[in-house]
């Protein structure tokens, strides 16, 4: 079965997969970018982020070499940003470690920062021609689906990695990992389309499971303060390294617009007088952040922060560092605000 299940797969990649893709060649940094980008990140919306990435960082060693601040900032809008962080530190151990030439082995590639079992053997796979199975969310839908598993937890994960490991061709393996990724994006969905699906002879797949409700996103909130003197500089503060946005530059955020003054104060800032702007909703894959945003009159405070501060002082008429999608957003708003 695992040959029919790799030949009727092949067959429709052949008719039906996806060529062209801007990573879809045999260079390891490349696959590994794209890998890390598509985590979280659809096809369509890594494609533009993945050649501005490139232009900018065109090799491991200008990713090594280049400042964290500026792989966040061309990371921006991506979201999960530990993959930028870690895809940073990988680098530099690839350039420091290994004098700039990547492992070929799926163990050497899962022990750089960032890189799990699965993704190292995508890289392995489309970079080296290694036979090495893989489970993303996509082929872990379909190899479920295909054996109608029922386990759940650790089980359940032991017994995909097995059935991978199981129909590995023993050629064409580039093309395969490619087709399973493909058929599990385009065909083996969540609400599936069966009647397309190459492998509907052999499935034991019968689409009686009851549908599920997907959840409302639980909410949570957020003021922003976006506390701007009148040289028209706002004030930038970096986040901790872990949770949302880690390591972006940011606005100060308070529970409450109430709190601005204090908020404000403890950065050493007095505020002079305050608006609210229109709320935003900005959501995450988990939960969705109700962002109150509060135009912030403030007195000037010193042009430079101290070396190595975590706070700074942004023109209006200056391109962003490495700040989030919203944030991004908010500063754009407010450029011709009076």
């Amino acid at each position: 079965m695992a040959g029919s299940f790799a030949a009727a797969l092949l067959g429709w990649y052949d008719a039906h997969g996806r060529r062209g893709l801007p990573w879809q060649v045999p260079c390891p940094y490349r696959r590994w970018v794209s890998e890390i980008m598509l985590q979280q990140t659809t096809v369509r919306s890594a494609i533009p982020y993945f050649g501005a990435f490139l232009a900018r960082f065109p090799s491991v060693e200008a990713l090594a070499g280049a400042p964290l601040e500026d792989v966040m900032r061309h990371w921006a809008g991506l979201g999960y940003y530990a993959r930028a962080r870690n895809l940073h530190a990988a680098a530099r151990r690839i350039v420091a470690d290994y004098g700039g030439q990547w492992p070929r082995s799926v163990a050497g590639l899962a022990a750089l920062p960032g890189i799990g079992r699965s993704t190292a053997g995508a890289i392995a796979a489309f970079a080296f021609g290694v036979r090495a199975p893989i489970l993303d969310a996509n082929v872990r839908r379909v190899l479920r689906r295909y054996h109608d598993e029922h386990a759940t937890g650790a089980v359940l994960t032991r017994r995909l990695w097995a059935y991978a490991e199981e129909k590995l061709p023993p050629d064409r393996i580039e093309d395969y990992t490619q087709a399973v990724m493909d058929l599990g994006a385009l065909v083996c969905r969540k609400v599936p389309a069966c009647l397309d699906c190459p492998l509907k002879g052999d499935c034991r797949f019968t689409g009686d499971a009851p549908a599920r409700v997907r959840p409302a996103k639980p909410a949570r909130q957020a003021t922003l303060l976006l506390a701007r003197r009148s040289d028209r500089r706002v004030l930038l503060v970096r986040r901790p390294a872990e949770g949302i946005w880690g390591g972006l530059w940011s606005l100060p955020e308070c529970a409450r617009p109430e709190d601005a003054r204090d908020c404000l104060g403890a950065c050493g800032v007095d505020l002079l007088d305050h608006q609210l702007l229109a709320p935003v909703v900005h959501h995450f894959t988990h939960f969705a952040l109700h962002i109150q945003p509060v135009l912030a009159q403030v007195r000037a405070g010193p042009s430079t922060p101290p070396p190595g501060s975590d706070m700074m002082w942004h023109p209006l008429d200056q391109p962003a560092p490495g700040v989030s999608a919203p944030v991004g957003r908010l500063l754009n708003r407010i450029k011709d605000l009076p």
